[in-house]
């Protein structure tokens, strides 16, 4: 495999093999066509640069140069009415980031609540969870209902995408109401030949590798297939805890002169003793200090079990030059089983603690498929951009979960082991709930002056049809049958080629709660929540290294339970921020990757009066990230890398009694790039949390919170074949 040039290669992998529906690869074609240079990134890198349908790199690798806005496709950063990160996966692979979690580590805008040796992912985005308490939050390729449900590796990711903000309108309601963002997984496809070997390690004795192959095939390449393969287990950095994961990918396409099509499948296994839980605190108890990070309080014998499937299939068909029909159908399947207490409760501020743990098994199938067609025409001089789409969601829930039959004692700083509590079993699975989603959305993207002012309108009706029933019981609980109209609106006006200015209105959609047991409504269900942003800010590129400054604000209702125990949608969270981010290269041996996030949340309903005005959960002041890597010189290939991550205080309940601390994480690392008998290998060695600092992560929405992880080295090497 030899390697190729980004700058010199794009233009004929554009021609040859995307398609020209897509908004930035168009754009390059268009200007490859009159004869300009397409300036992307300047580092020489092997492999699939630019699968088809992949958006090109920027400057330094790190990040790329536009991401996917729901329906709306494909859309450069500058031209982009909202805010969207994509990171790369050169930049995942160089921080050795297994997990989605640990890929967006560095996002300002985003912080995970779990911490590694967890069996779940979950985030806040812009101060509102994601993926949270439940599963299936995930976008793959911008469609819901394929990605895994409570981890996603990043073995299979070619790009891992951050749509900031609610998305109803543009990617439809997130399955189980996340409003911040929408985090949307783009799978690996096949670009140019590749044959790549990984080895890693990492502390204390987990070791295993990833096979990675794509061949293009046909007269002109037409056809194409990758494959990647993984396995992994060993000893994890907390203490008597192991893991086993598995991954296969497979991903195929065609590539023809008007018809176009992708198949992904893909299989995951996640196997846990001793996992991580959060904690929860009881009422009236201060926070107490975070303990080392590789103490862990559950037992050995205590155990997840993760199995995820899923597949896939996009077709495209150009009816004529201007129009696109598109069509998707997948699906997914996630089984588990686990015995372990969902969240152990610290009792008082000494650290003792209180577990029960139970028995749970859950199977969540999903089903997804959409249609619609894209067109381009003109009316005067106002160029559209124009999309209809018809989609359908389905998802069904069966869970058991008897209650625990024993419990046992332990602390923080000085876990106990007990002896093995047998779990009671129901043989049977009860279903759960099952939900119907279904929506029609229209969008027209207008441009005027050689799109130096973009209008984006656009709206979704969106349905929401649901039936939850008896835990452990499945008999018919409660359901409904609502709707909801979600409307967006964007603006980016470019004065110059290097500055936009962009706004918009997006509302995000939300499955109404059910009332808890505790309710005197006990079993209704609430209308859908309607989340609402407003957003502007400023985009500069220039060539090299691109920066973000924007102003947000998310408004949210939320239900709660009055003091009369009535559940009703009474309260009201609304959340103000500043985001600056920062990307590409100071200098071709120098670049950067970060930025800051200032919020303001605030409660502006409650049920309870006493708490208006008061800070949401979870929802710190300050978020700062700002990581750098340095070629050194003298040393042709070795790069030293670093960054800094830091996390404001967190309050753990509505009345602000109890809080987190703020704390900060220093991570290192090297890269060293070479030739052994002429293949390209690289060497990593990474250590996560240098200084070994004792923290608390960050608070879910419903009060509980974890543990940081410990200092962690992780070593790797990739050879191209």
């Amino acid at each position: 495999m030899q390697s190729v040039s980004i700058r010199t290669s794009c233009t004929a992998i554009v021609v040859a093999g995307c398609s020209l529906t897509d908004p930035i690869l168009a754009a390059h074609a268009e200007n490859a066509a009159q004869g300009s240079e397409i300036r992307l990134e300047e580092i020489s890198v092997a492999g699939p640069a630019a699968a088809p349908g992949i958006v090109p790199a920027y400057a330094g690798g790190q990040v790329a140069q536009g991401g996917r806005l729901g329906l709306l496709g494909n859309t450069e950063t500058t031209k982009s009415p909202f805010s969207v990160s994509s990171y790369t996966d050169k930049f995942i692979r160089d921080r050795q980031a297994a997990t989605a979690s640990e890929a967006l580590a560095l996002d300002p805008s985003v912080r995970a609540t779990q911490t590694t040796g967890a069996p779940f992912d979950s985030f806040y985005i812009r101060g509102f969870p994601i993926n949270e308490n439940t599963s299936g939050e995930f976008a793959f390729d911008g469609v819901y209902g394929v990605a895994p449900s409570f981890r996603v590796f990043t073995d299979y990711a070619e790009r891992i995408e951050v749509l900031k903000g609610p998305s109803a309108a543009i990617s439809g309601i997130a399955p189980n109401g996340g409003v911040g963002g929408v985090i949307n997984i783009v799978p690996k496809r096949a670009g140019d030949d590749l044959t790549r070997l990984t080895l890693d390690y990492g502390s204390t004795a987990r070791g295993g590798g990833q096979f990675d192959v794509a061949r293009r095939y046909g007269a002109n390449r037409e056809w194409g297939a990758r494959f990647v393969g993984s396995l992994r287990g060993g000893d994890t950095p907390l203490d008597r805890q192991s893991e086993t994961t598995g991954v296969g990918a497979l991903a195929l396409d065609y590539q023809g002169e008007r018809f176009r099509a992708w198949l992904y499948l893909l299989a995951q296994t996640d196997r846990f003793d001793a996992p991580l839980r959060p904690f929860l605190l009881r009422a009236g108890v201060p926070v107490p200090r975070a303990p080392d990070g590789r103490l862990n309080v559950s037992q050995p014998w205590e155990y997840s079990n993760i199995d995820d499937r899923g597949g896939l299939l996009r077709m495209e068909y150009d009816l004529t030059d201007q129009v696109t029909l598109f069509g998707d159908v997948g699906g997914s399947r996630t089984g588990v089983e686990r015995y372990f207490a969902s969240a152990p409760t610290i009792t008082n501020v000494r650290g003792d603690t209180a577990t029960t743990p139970q028995f749970y098994s859950l199977g969540v199938d999903r089903f997804t498929v959409d249609g619609g067609a894209r067109a381009k025409f003109e009316t005067g001089f106002v160029r559209h951009a124009f999309v209809v789409q018809a989609s359908r969601y389905q998802e069904d829930a069966a869970r058991r979960l008897p209650a625990g039959r024993g419990s046992y004692l332990s602390n923080i700083y000085d876990p106990v082991l007990v002896p093995f509590i047998a779990p009671t079993v129901i043989d049977s699975r009860p279903r759960l709930y099952d939900s119907t989603l279904t929506g029609v959305s229209v969008a027209d993207t207008m441009s005027v002056f050689d799109e130096r002012i973009l209008l984006t309108l656009g709206v979704r009706r969106q349905g929401i049809e649901a039936h939850n029933y008896v835990s452990n019981v499945g008999t018919l609980a409660s359901s409904y049958d609502k709707g909801a109209t979600s409307p967006l609106v964007g603006i980016v006006v470019r004065p110059w080629q290097t500055v936009s200015f962009f706004g918009n209105y997006i509302e995000g959609l939300s499955r109404g709660d059910v009332a808890p047991a505790t309710a005197t409504n006990s079993g209704v269900i609430l209308a859908p929540y309607v989340a609402h942003q407003v957003e502007a800010g400023v985009k500069v590129d220039a060539g090299t290294i691109g920066a973000t400054f924007s102003a947000f604000q998310i408004t949210r209702p939320i239900g709660e339970l009055s003091p009369q125990r009535r559940f009703a949608q009474t309260g009201e969270q609304q959340v103000s921020g500043l985001e600056f981010s920062v990307y590409g290269e100071i200098t071709p041996q120098a670049r950067i990757l970060g930025g800051l996030t200032l919020l303001d949340g605030v409660l502006t309903r409650t049920a309870f009066a006493a708490n208006v005005g008061n800070v949401p959960i979870g929802v710190p002041r300050v978020q700062l990230n700002l990581g750098a890597e340095w070629d050194l010189p003298g040393v042709p290939g070795l790069t030293l890398t670093g960054a800094v991550i830091y996390t404001g205080r967190q309050f753990v309940d509505t009345a602000n009694t109890q809080a987190l601390p703020d704390w900060t994480r220093l991570d290192l690392g090297l890269r060293y790039a070479t030739a052994i008998e002429g293949r390209k290998t690289t060497f990593r060695a990474n250590v996560l949390n240098v200084t070994g600092a004792n923290y608390w992560t960050g608070v879910a929405s419903f009060g509980t919170f974890f543990q940081g992880a410990p200092r962690t080295y992780l070593l790797s090497m990739s050879v191209d074949l």
